[in-house]
């Protein structure tokens, strides 16, 4: 390598030669140097300062030291590039507080390059105030800020922060000096705007701009894009011709990005798709955009597609490109080809294994969700919140509320917190297994950990009190959605309309209906049902043609929900009209549950004949819930003969369901038929039948009392007074006992009494005896009113002049002045 008596001037031009065309590998460089200087040789504070910022890019913070010890020696320490070196170092090897040091040491702070060094490094170590503040003292002190590179490193940290005002201050200080010719600035002047959503300022800029290249375009198409003016972006990229100027990846991937951001998900396959025909090859990022519409779009075909060309392409090993396939795949719920993908990423990130996770929670596979979570922490990656949550979400769906609870305890033992959304996740699963009461707990539990409830929380919280029927409590969580501006969210408003028509307050849900700015079809759907329960099916179809008139297509939910208007109120001309409609006007299958609307709507209509024949031309074979409405509809109009055939078929599909037996009971003591009803008994007794206990109960000043045949000493007296004062008066206005209803081989006295203990006359009465005034009288019961009950609660409702909303098990009944709004039709 020759003599280390050569002057150091040779060896400086030696090394800044082979730095600048020695094939700039910097390590090898720092070797020769290493070796020069250990022969003796000596090097000028220039080349000390270039070999400083190579061992701070390699972090070789030994060398840097041993460089810095040369510099004191040799008296370069105050040199001024030497200083900016020694800040690079320290800044990159150490911290933003000992490279500061060495600024703050620094007798002659009159230099630029200084001030300019500071600066960058505090934003180097993404000190984004501190970098903004030094810059503001290098203007205080007098020092000209005119590094182009500088300006535009704050300008851009001020967008990432959106420090709009200090943004403005440095365009004020760009156009003071005169600097808004630079085109560097003026493009970061146009990022930092459209960062703080100043799209209008930012396109000033870009106007005024006598030149512009290739980033500016992408800079301003990508606001545009972001900020959802995907056709003003779109002009822009065609307008480049103007200034000899083509798209590249960039600008398409900018397109993409804003197509995908706006749910435009097929507009982004299109984009793709024209990308290529112009000649671009997709990069990581086009495919990651691509893939993510795929996903939303359920395209799993499409998706494979993609994959292949990943695959072609040699992008599978790209950790973002590897984690958007498999979540493609978990979404579209192939998770055999998710797992094939996860298996491959060689170095999978925590949102792999948490994609993997969730997709085997979500589709309620919790074992193998455990072994991925088990294998993650062996593998040395911590869970974070997000696993958790998918972990306490998948148990909660499928009911297992205790491993719920545990996985939410080992958040806390992990030093984690659960959040919102551990809590919804547990309370959205309760209710959705109708675990209805737990939902309620565990609320006032998150509450208590000083955790605030989100929309999704307030929409499981109205399922649960809908399960509950528990109004006044619906009326609490009202209020919270209201004061925290939740009812305008679709879901809420939704589940609100459902819990006041499933809680006997249908008036209050058609006002929350009437209010809602956006209706989405869930909340038709729920309106159109809250009218079919309560028997008002002309309202239910007036409102399915209004929803027509607003151009929403109904789905299947629609059509059960219509349909159960028209079965409710006897339409049964609309009935046939709306079941023939489905497959010609709205291109929908009929289910199960359609069939059994219109065999329902037949049978209660009195047309039995017309819906054995319907049964027989069904393309599907008839479930329980068809054979029940025919025998429902036997016993209404006394049809022993297909009564028998219909509890036939339920016996062999439901053999311990004891509602079917009662009917089957119920048609033989209408027609005398007592050794009949003593051979459904022994039927029972054979095949262990135990009959359900029948409770009905209501709320009365937020507590709920329960009334069941067993009875309750403390109440029976006081409620028995009062029953008879009521058979007292409501017979003086023509109520008559209906006996027919009680299926014992008794004297017509005996039947009387034993109706008189049904348990909603119990809860009718005590809610009259422990309220006054107008208050509505709300009672639930479990099972299907019988027609001695119905008939007390009209006459009740007429000489006590209150409303009575009794909810049984198949739909409301709303009694005022001695009319039901099921108009007898049940």
């Amino acid at each position: 390598m020759g003599s280390p008596q050569k002057t150091y001037l040779h060896w400086n031009s030696f090394l800044e030669d082979f730095t600048t065309y020695g094939g700039g590998n910097p390590r090898e460089i720092l070797e020769i140097f290493v070796g020069l200087h250990n022969m003796g040789v000596t090097f000028g504070s220039e080349t000390m300062a270039t070999v400083l910022k190579l061992s701070a890019n390699l972090s070789d913070s030994l060398l840097g030291l041993e460089i810095h010890v040369c510099l004191i020696k040799r008296g370069f320490d105050h040199d001024m590039h030497s200083k900016c070196a020694l800040m690079n170092f320290y800044g990159r090897c150490w911290d933003l507080e000992t490279a500061n040091k060495v600024f703050d040491e620094s007798s002659n702070r009159s230099s630029s390059l200084l001030w300019n060094e500071a600066v960058l490094v505090a934003l180097r170590n993404e000190r984004w105030s501190d970098g903004l503040q030094r810059f503001r003292q290098m203007n205080f002190s007098s020092v000209k800020a005119n590094n182009s590179f500088v300006i535009a490193k704050v300008l851009e940290v001020c967008g990432k922060v959106e420090a709009l005002d200090q943004g403005k201050q440095m365009h004020g200080y760009v156009i003071r000096n005169a600097m808004e010719s630079n085109l560097l600035i003026s493009n970061s002047l146009i990022n930092m705007y459209l960062k703080n959503g100043f799209l209008e300022l930012a396109r000033v800029i870009f106007d005024l701009m006598e030149n512009r290249n290739l980033s500016t375009y992408n800079s301003i198409i990508s606001g545009y894009a972001s900020l959802g003016y995907l056709e003003d972006a779109w002009l822009l990229m065609n307008e480049m011709g103007n200034c000899n100027l083509k798209p590249d990846i960039v600008t398409w991937n900018s397109l993409l990005s804003g197509n995908l951001h706006r749910g435009l998900y097929h507009e982004v396959l299109l984009l793709f798709q024209q990308m290529q025909i112009a000649g671009f090859e997709p990069n990581t990022r086009s495919v990651t955009t691509v893939l993510q519409a795929i996903s939303e779009l359920f395209c799993l075909n499409l998706g494979k597609s993609v994959h292949c060309y990943v695959v072609r392409r040699g992008l599978v090993s790209n950790l973002h490109v590897g984690t958007s396939l498999l979540d493609m795949y978990v979404k579209n719920n192939d998770l055999n080809s998710a797992k094939s993908v996860f298996d491959d990423i060689k170095e999978s990130s925590i949102f792999a294994w948490n994609s993997m996770i969730s997709g085997y929670s979500y589709n309620g596979d919790m074992e193998n969700a455990l072994i991925i979570f088990n294998q993650m922490r062996i593998e040395g990656i911590e869970p974070d919140l997000v696993t958790y949550n998918s972990m306490v979400s998948g148990y909660s769906m499928i009911g297992r509320i205790n491993e719920a609870l545990a996985t939410i305890r080992q958040i806390k033992n992990s030093g984690l917190n659960p959040n919102v959304v551990s809590w919804t996740a547990l309370i959205s699963g309760s209710s959705q297994n109708g675990h209805h009461r737990n939902a309620l707990e565990f609320c006032y539990e998150m509450q208590r950990e000083g955790i605030k409830p989100n929309s999704n929380t307030i929409a499981s919280l109205f399922r649960a009190c809908t399960g509950l029927s528990l109004l006044q409590k619906g009326k609490e969580v009202h209020c919270i959605s209201i004061k925290k501006d939740y009812t305008e969210d679709a879901f809420v408003c939704t589940a609100l309309i459902d819990m006041y028509g499933k809680c006997g307050d249908l008036k209050s849900a058609y006002r929350v209906f009437q209010r809602a700015h956006k209706r989405t079809l869930a909340s038709w759907n729920s309106m159109i049902m809250g009218f079919s329960t309560y028997g008002r099916g002309s309202d239910a179809v007036s409102l399915f043609h209004r929803m027509q008139e607003e151009k929403l297509q109904p789905d299947a939910i629609t059509m059960t929900a219509v349909l159960s208007g028209c079965r409710n109120s006897g339409l049964v001309d609309e009935g046939w009209r709306f079941f023939d409609s489905m497959e010609t006007e709205f291109k929908i299958n009929p289910t199960i549950q359609h069939y059994s609307c219109m065999v329902d709507l037949l049978g209660r209509a009195g047309y039995l004949d017309e819906a054995w024949d319907f049964i027989e031309q069904m393309p599907i074979e008839p479930d329980s819930a068809i054979w029940g409405a025919v025998l429902r509809s036997c016993q209404i109009h006394d049809n022993v003969q297909l009564g028998e055939i219909a509890a036939k078929q339920l016996f062999r599909k439901e053999p311990h369901n004891p509602a079917n037996y009662i009917m089957l009971m119920n048609i033989y003591a209408a027609s005398k038929r007592w050794d009949d009803v003593d051979k459904v008994k022994d039927l029972m007794d054979r095949r262990s039948v135990k009959l359900g206990h029948v409770w009905s109960w209501t709320e009365i000043h937020k507590i709920v009392y329960v009334f069941s045949a067993m009875g309750d000493p403390r109440l029976d007296a006081e409620i028995y007074f009062e029953l008879y004062k009521l058979m007292s008066e409501i017979k003086d206005k023509g109520y008559e006992p209906d006996t027919t209803c009680v299926y014992q081989n008794v004297d017509e006295e005996e039947k009387e009494k034993a109706l008189l203990s049904h348990t909603e006359k119990m809860a009718i009465a005590y809610s009259l005896i422990k309220t006054k005034g107008n208050t509505p009288i709300r009672v639930i019961k479990n099972t299907r009113t019988c027609a001695d009950c119905h008939r007390f609660a009209k006459h009740v409702s007429l000489v006590r002049r209150r409303h009575i909303i009794l909810k049984d098990g198949i739909r409301f009944h709303h009694f005022v002045e001695g009319k039901c709004s099921c108009n007898d039709f049940w």
